[in-house]
């Protein structure tokens, strides 16, 4: 238990940063649910849509440092892979 004054403003301090770090760790991972749900659908369309919205929700939390920016542009780029080859599969058909 924190003993100085400090050191309870600082508890409080870290549970609300903790609170909206996962507020925003929920919503990257809520878009980036949506674009997998959209691939197993098979829709490509709705598959690019979605994305189009998701990358800059993943972006945004890297850049708030919630993920690291190389991770989140893993995530981005292997998404968009995936994405492309569902649009590419009708075609080659």
């Amino acid at each position: 238990m924190a003993n100085t004054t400090s050191a309870k403003k600082m508890t409080r301090k870290i549970a609300k940063r903790t609170a909206i770090n996962r507020s925003r760790r929920s919503r990257m991972r809520t878009f980036i649910r949506k674009v997998e749900e959209a691939i197993a659908a098979g829709d490509s369309t709705v598959a690019a849509d979605v994305l189009r919205t998701a990358q800059p929700e993943i972006m945004r939390a890297a850049q708030k440092g919630i993920v690291h920016k190389n991770t989140a542009s893993r995530k981005v780029s292997r998404l968009a892979a995936r994405v492309k080859a569902l649009s590419a599969a009708p075609a080659a058909a």
